[in-house]
């Protein structure tokens, strides 16, 4: 088996408010091996953010982290902030959601990118400068060398995502973490996108954790999937599993609510009735019980542990359910008919 190029064991991220604490993330676990593609998926509110940025160290200091996050034998939680500086660029890159935030609007393009090669890596500015126009080719931006001296507003929405992309895969990551890479881009920029993403990928030989709602981004790239809901994993499993045999209830809702072009185009979409819960104070039960159909009294007593999907032979299959094996040979997204929603 290959050593995994990062493992995060009980990982809790825990906020003060004057609500009091919100439990953003609840105890999640799982490894990453070298080069895999590693999806996280579930409603706003999940923790799927959250988890990405505790994993690079971006959470704000009010942030109470416990837990391990362990890159490459380095233990994060708890790290200086110089150490993390030192690995974040460099073992573990970021790209954000809305690359117009991420970018410097003051500085040019070829300067950014040229300051995250110069901050980890021993060359010349003009070594730098010639990396960069690489790495712009390399993201499909056209004219490189000239595009360099652009700023980010001369930039389209999906050539200053490109531009971010580069800079992540300057200094040859070992994983890079995108955050909905592709929110508020059209069908045709987002797949360019994901085309870079993989060029990306391709060129640094990096593991990618790709944290999204877009289940038909998940199912193109991802090799393994984590569904989460309330901070929590309720459910790991390899992509094919997850979109054929789905053994969560809240992963049947999230399945169901994708358009399909074989249903009727003028009826209503379905979606999962309810709110998240907002995470504040003691919880008591399964925190989905409220808007799950399959909810029966013990759901409400004892909030199920991530457990293995019994009824999957062929690999290994994680759900949070105290129904998942029933659940597991229910007819995909069968559980939310519109009939169903209030």
């Amino acid at each position: 088996m290959t050593e995994p190029i990062l493992k995060v064991d009980d990982l809790h991220v825990t906020f003060p408010t004057e609500g009091g604490e919100v439990r953003a993330v609840r105890g999640i676990n799982f490894d990453l091996a070298p080069q895999e593609i590693l999806g996280i998926v579930g409603e706003s509110g999940s923790g799927k953010s959250v988890t990405s940025l505790a994993l690079i160290g971006l959470l704000p200091k009010s942030a109470r982290i416990t837990g391990s996050v362990v890159l490459d034998g380095y233990e994060m939680v708890g790290a200086a902030e110089k150490d993390i500086y030192k690995l974040r660029g460099a073992e573990i890159a970021m790209i954000f959601q809305d690359p117009m935030t991420s970018l410097n609007p003051v500085y040019t393009i070829g300067a950014q990118i040229t300051e995250a090669l110069l901050a980890h890596r021993e060359m010349s500015k003009e070594e730098a400068r010639a990396e960069a126009v690489r790495l712009l080719s390399l993201s499909g931006i056209p004219r490189p060398d000239e595009a360099l001296d652009n700023f980010p507003h001369e930039f389209s929405g999906g050539m200053r995502q490109r531009a971010v992309i580069a800079i992540a895969m300057a200094n040859n990551p070992k994983i890079m973490l995108a955050d909905e890479p592709t929110t508020a881009l059209d069908v045709t920029v987002q797949a360019q996108v994901l085309q870079t993403l993989q060029r990306a990928l391709d060129e640094t030989h990096a593991a990618l954790i790709l944290v999204t709602h877009d289940l038909g981004v998940i199912a193109g790239l991802a090799q393994r999937v984590i569904v989460m809901y309330a901070g929590r994993i309720v459910e790991f499993a390899h992509v094919d599993d997850l979109f054929y045999r789905p053994s969560m209830p809240y992963t049947h809702g999230l399945l169901g609510s994708i358009p399909s072009p074989t249903e009727d185009s003028d009826g209503p979409l379905r979606q999962i009735p309810g709110n998240p819960l907002t995470m504040v104070g003691e919880l008591i039960g399964c925190p989905f019980a409220s808007r799950c159909p399959m909810a029966q009294d013990i759901c409400l007593r004892e909030e199920p542990t991530l457990q293995r999907v019994t009824t999957n032979t062929e690999r290994e299959q994680y759900s949070a359910c105290h129904f998942r094996d029933d659940v597991s040979k229910a007819p995909v997204a069968s559980m939310f008919l519109e009939s169903e929603v209030k």
